[in-house]
């Protein structure tokens, strides 16, 4: 039994055949005929299978690029990742600025010595100090010694050698006769009485000039090449040391002795005696990490109005002086005797 699409089929080829027969040869010379009426369509045949894919084609143009279309909104915060893999380690920094000094601390352990260094250059002299006051009047002086002896006079004629007269009653004092010739040596007189005591007279005034002074807390590790201010007095009766300038001033012209005591600690000493801005003695200690101790002293002639004081030499790091409640710095001077 046929199917109805190849019922389809057959009938078609049939009807182009007729139609071939019908048309004439082109050689012939014969005029086409008007078509014929169009038959009824025929029935719809059945779908036909489905045709294979086909080979993909080429990879078209790219198209132009869109405009850029507005930013939508921010989204939710997301939840917190996890840590990350730690970062290499950056390069070491500059160093920082050195800070202000901090106070001496307790006294550490003592370390090894160091090599001793090379000696530094000697430094400038420094500004001479501000004018003092002027002083008061210094009292009066001793009594000066006994004159000179005055002529010899002329020597006068020898008289008649007389007898020896009985001794009488002890005479004023006469003014000196006119010295005569050597006479005949006579018998020794008889002892004389006693005289009366005569008035007491006055004691000489002794000039004095004495002063002594130590550091204190305000005033420990003092300043280069100036005067070290020794500010609490032990003795400075006649006020000839001034403890606001660390000067002693000299009222009484003569010899002096001065000496100091000096407490050394948390770093070297070096001071020096000065005189009217010249250097008289140096005295040196190294700090060795443990409180120590150094002394100098030395006897100077002052005229009235010569200056002392006592100063640390070269740089900050020789101001050691160091003064508390167990350790003291004393700064003394005295005369010895007038000039």
């Amino acid at each position: 039994m046929l199917f109805p699409r190849q019922i389809c089929m057959l009938f078609l080829v049939v009807l182009i055949n007729a139609a071939e027969q019908s048309v004439p040869d082109k050689n012939s010379g014969c005029v086409y005929g008007h078509p014929g009426i169009p038959g009824d369509p025929g029935h719809n045949g059945m779908p036909g299978r489905d045709g294979r894919d086909g080979a993909k084609g080429d990879k078209g143009d790219r198209g132009d690029v869109g405009t850029c279309g507005e930013a939508g909104n921010n989204g939710p915060k997301g939840d917190k990742g996890e840590p990350g893999v730690p970062g290499i380690a950056g390069m070491k920094g500059k160093r920082g600025d050195n800070g202000e000094r901090g106070s001496p601390g307790k006294m550490g352990p003592q370390g090894f010595s160091g090599p001793l260094g090379l000696k530094g250059q000697k430094g400038e002299l420094g500004l001479p100090g501000p004018q003092g006051i002027k002083g008061e009047v210094g009292p009066i002086g001793p009594e000066g010694p006994q004159g000179d002896k005055g002529y010899k006079g002329d020597k006068g004629i020898q008289g008649p050698l007389g007898p020896p007269g009985r001794p009488g009653p002890k005479g004023e004092l006469g003014h000196q006769g006119i010295k005569g010739s050597i006479g005949v040596h006579g018998e020794k007189g008889s002892k004389g009485d006693i005289g009366e005591q005569g008035p007491k007279g006055d004691m000489p005034e002794i000039p004095k000039s004495a002063f002594s002074a130590r550091l204190s807390e305000s005033t420990k590790l003092p300043a280069a090449n100036a005067p070290i201010r020794f500010d609490k007095i032990l003795y400075n009766r006649q006020g000839h040391y001034d403890p606001e300038t660390g000067r002693f001033t000299c009222a009484i012209s003569g010899a002096y002795f001065f000496a100091y005591h000096i407490t050394v600690y948390s770093r070297n000493v070096k001071v020096v005696l000065m005189k009217n801005g010249q250097q008289v003695i140096y005295t040196m200690d190294s700090y060795q990490g443990v409180e120590d101790q150094a002394a100098g002293g030395a006897v100077l002639e002052l005229d009235v109005g010569d200056k002392v004081w006592l100063q640390v030499a070269d740089k900050q790091l020789f101001n050691g002086l160091y003064a508390d409640d167990d350790d003291d710095t004393v700064f003394s001077g005295f005369l010895l005797f007038a000039t």
